[in-house]
């Protein structure tokens, strides 16, 4: 965000009195007694509505001041200077528009700043505020620059900034934004660099942002509704602690944070669908639903097969058959295409039972074959039809109970739920087993301690690499570790480290089905694929030294 304060206008623009002020230079402090340049720069002020006292040393406003008519003052540049308050007399500018108090030693803003009912940009940057007070709010400002300060919060009262296109609050000690800053409809930029911040608002998704800056900061995760801010352009977010995104996300930009953060919640609907899953009866009546949504919002994804006019659209719910539930992309695709499939062939097999139903009915002779019957041509027709529709009753039926009931366990984790929550402990307490494993295996090896959090102390890759060195010696010949300066390795370093770690796995005859990928360790959500790697290591060197022995 660039520094507020009047845009430097072309000599040729300038008013003759102001030209003269600029040709003299630096003027006022060389060739001219310092009264005499505040006497110009007044005088000047009175003729261009221009005040401009900066870098003049000033403690307070210049008491001649009174001599001259600046009520038509409309832009002040007073940054620079050695000012503890802002000045009662800047207060009296009525007029004013922009107000530059940039570098100064202010503490206080006073309540009489509320008259400067015409002031839309205000820069009170690199000052000593600890407060910035809710009187400030009640201007209709367009620009606020409060960075540099020692602010440690916002007034709640910001929401009443409505105008506000820039707010810049960087380098203070903010802690939280305030929950009404998601009333500051016009904002386009927003700066909230190098504070204290630990959580995002999630109102600031409403907001038409372009610029947004909350990099240095102690945020850990970017809400998800944040994929709607579709206007913005620059996203700063480095030096933060983030978790989700993982910084491996982050590292490739905004369209890929944008990605993330709309699978977050794609995941999110699907789970909230799962708590309010309906029971079959009450599938019964979605099958003869044909939208995908509900009275109360829910959002459901719906499988249907092209039908005629004498079937019904087909509604599959897909919360028992996600990823989630141990189904890869490919098998549940398969698994929704044979269950649709199946149900379609059911469905068509009702419609041709209800057709025979009605062709008996509508015919006169009762259903039978004689030998001595003389046959009309429209009789003949009528009991091939019926026939025909006989074989593809049967048909149908067959393929639907070969779906239903001969499909993998799949198909029996989908219709019931214990076997659902039996498999999901089975598969909880394997993956639990297999980590008390990896963490043993390493513990015993280096003879250290591992943290509780083991993703977390293995994601840098420096214990990994200490290991297959346990191993193996020099199979890593250098190893990136932090350091008391520089406690955190970057994720350069610790991408480095992970993949000499996977080489030298390499090179000891572990098998590519089992190594592991690098983002399994550096976004710690792969531990189980981890254990397998360094499990599939301590097999082969085994069974090396065995053939050695």
């Amino acid at each position: 965000m660039a520094t507020l304060g009047p845009e430097p206008r072309p000599h040729s623009q300038l008013p003759s009195a102001a030209l003269q002020t600029n040709l003299s230079g630096l003027g006022s402090s060389t060739n001219l007694p310092l009264n005499r340049g505040l006497e110009r720069a007044l005088e000047d002020a009175a003729n261009s509505g221009f005040l401009n006292l900066s870098a003049r040393k000033l403690k307070e406003f210049p008491r001649t001041a009174s001599n001259y008519d600046l009520t038509d003052t409309v832009e002040a540049d007073l940054s620079k200077n050695r000012l503890m308050d802002i000045p009662s007399e800047v207060c009296h500018l009525v007029s004013l528009e922009m107000l530059n108090l940039y570098h100064n030693c202010i503490k206080s803003i006073p309540d009489t700043i509320i008259s400067l009912q015409s002031l839309t940009c205000l820069n009170i940057s690199r000052n000593q505020l600890s407060v910035l007070p809710a009187c400030v709010c009640g201007l209709p400002l367009r620009v606020l620059n409060a960075s540099n300060n020692k602010l440690n919060a916002l007034p709640e009262s910001i929401g009443q900034l409505t105008n506000l296109m820039e707010l810049d609050v960087s380098c203070n000690e903010i802690t939280a934004l305030p929950r009404h800053t998601g009333q500051l409809k016009a904002l386009r930029e927003l700066n909230v660099h190098r504070n204290l911040l630990c959580v995002l608002p999630e109102d600031l998704a409403d907001l038409p942002l372009v610029k947004f800056d909350f990099s240095c900061n102690k945020v850990s995760t970017i809400p998800v509704c944040y994929r709607k801010m579709t206007q913005l352009q620059s996203l700063q977010l480095e030096n933060n602690p983030l978790q989700s995104p993982p910084a491996q996300i982050c590292m490739k930009g905004k369209i890929h944070i944008f990605k993330y953060l709309t699978m977050e919640a794609c995941r999110s609907d699907k789970m909230v669908d799962a708590l309010y899953l309906p029971d079959i009866d009450q599938h019964k009546k979605l099958d003869s639903d044909s939208g995908v949504g509900s009275d109360n919002g829910d959002k459901r994804l719906s499988a249907t097969e092209p039908s005629d006019e004498d079937s019904l659209s087909l509604n599959v719910p897909m919360t028992n058959i996600t990823e989630e539930e141990g189904l890869s992309k490919d098998d549940s695709s398969e698994h929704i295409s044979a269950l649709t499939g199946a149900a379609h062939t059911r469905k068509h097999a009702l419609t041709c039972v209800d057709r025979i139903l009605k062709a008996c009915a509508d015919f006169d002779e009762p259903l039978r074959i004689e030998e001595d019957s003389n046959w009309t041509s429209e009789q003949t027709y009528v009991y091939i039809q019926i026939f025909i529709m006989c074989i593809f009753m049967f048909l149908g039926l067959f393929l639907s109970l070969n779906a239903l009931f001969f499909r993998t366990h799949k198909t029996l984790e989908s219709v019931d739920p214990q076997f659902t929550m039996r498999r999901k402990m089975e598969q909880l307490r394997e993956e639990l087993e297999l980590i008390e494993q990896l963490r043993e295996s390493i513990e015993s090896r280096l003879k250290v301690v591992l943290p509780e959090d083991l993703g977390s102390s293995l994601m840098d890759g420096v214990v990994l690499c200490h290991l297959v060195n346990h191993i193996r010696p020099r199979s890593v010949a250098s190893i990136h570790v932090p350091s008391p300066a520089v406690p955190k390795l970057s994720m350069a370093k610790c991408r480095r480290n992970v993949e000499n770690f996977l080489d030298a796995c390499r090179k000891m005859g572990v098998p590519e089905d089992k190594l592991c990928l690098p983002h399994h360790i550096l976004e710690e959500k792969g531990l189980i694929k981890v254990g397998i790697t360094v499990q599939a290591l301590l097999d082969e060197t085994s069974a090396s030294e065995t053939l050695i022995t």
